[in-house]
């Protein structure tokens, strides 16, 4: 199989090119589905055959791997490396989403802990544990997305899954807000462990802001913004709208 990896540039890349197999690494701008990223890709490059090796949240922003033609035929083996995240929780509020898109659901006192009592919290989560996916999760039960369910008010409970967390470094804390750096296997739902931690502290949270800075070997300090690779190719689009 023909690969080219698109790292900063598009490096001549023609149609030829990407139909023989390229991964772009992009910067993926807020306010966009992954599928957006896809659909524009697909156009710019004439590709026929293009998608993304894990998905990135409407509002997160971030790495985002890319696969055109032969290439996506490694959607499993980029799937399965392990990610890194930044990420804000904010405490004191949960929403039905797990996230700031949602509805906020409940609102309760912050107390002011200490850096200590935070990374130790934290802490608790390294490891092989169980975590509940968040029911706005395209996630399937019965054949059916979870989020249909939440979307209709059926009440639905996921099933916990198997995940893995190596490492979860404080930022920063400033009342409401604790700012981490994630590092986990695949299936790790960011929105939960925020939605978790902010039990454990007793506080409820939802995930504030999120960024993919890492999936396996590539990272988003060599990735273009998806802006730049459009100019790249000879296309200018404004994305500060989605």
């Amino acid at each position: 199989m023909s690969l080219c990896r698109f790292q900063g540039g598009s490096g001549g890349l023609n149609e030829t090119d990407f139909e023989a197999g390229a991964i772009i690494p992009i910067d993926k701008p807020p306010g966009m589905t992954s599928f957006d990223v896809v659909r524009r890709i697909r156009r710019w490059t004439g590709c026929r055959k293009v998608g993304h090796g894990g998905t990135l949240d409407p509002g997160a922003t971030g790495l985002l791997l890319i696969c055109t033609g032969k290439a996506t035929r490694r959607f499993g083996e980029l799937m399965a490396y392990d990610k890194v995240y930044e990420g804000v929780v904010e405490l004191g509020r949960q929403t039905r989403t797990d996230d700031s898109e949602g509805e906020i659901i409940a609102v309760r006192p912050v107390p002011e802990f200490t850096p200590e009592v935070i990374r130790e919290t934290l802490h608790a989560f390294e490891g092989e544990i169980d975590q509940v996916p968040p029911i706005f999760s395209a996630l399937k039960k019965k054949g059916k997305p979870l989020y249909r369910y939440a979307r209709k008010g059926i009440p639905v409970t996921p099933e916990p899954r198997k995940i893995r967390i190596d490492e979860i470094t404080l930022l920063g804390w400033r009342r409401p807000d604790i700012s981490i750096r994630i590092r986990c296997g695949k299936g790790t739902y960011i929105r939960a462990l925020a939605r978790d931690l902010g039990e454990r502290l007793g506080t409820g949270g939802f995930l504030k802001a999120l960024r993919r800075t890492q999936i396996g070997p590539y990272r988003v300090d060599t990735a273009p913004t998806l802006e730049a690779f459009g100019r790249q190719l000879g296309f200018h689009e404004d994305f500060q709208n989605g």
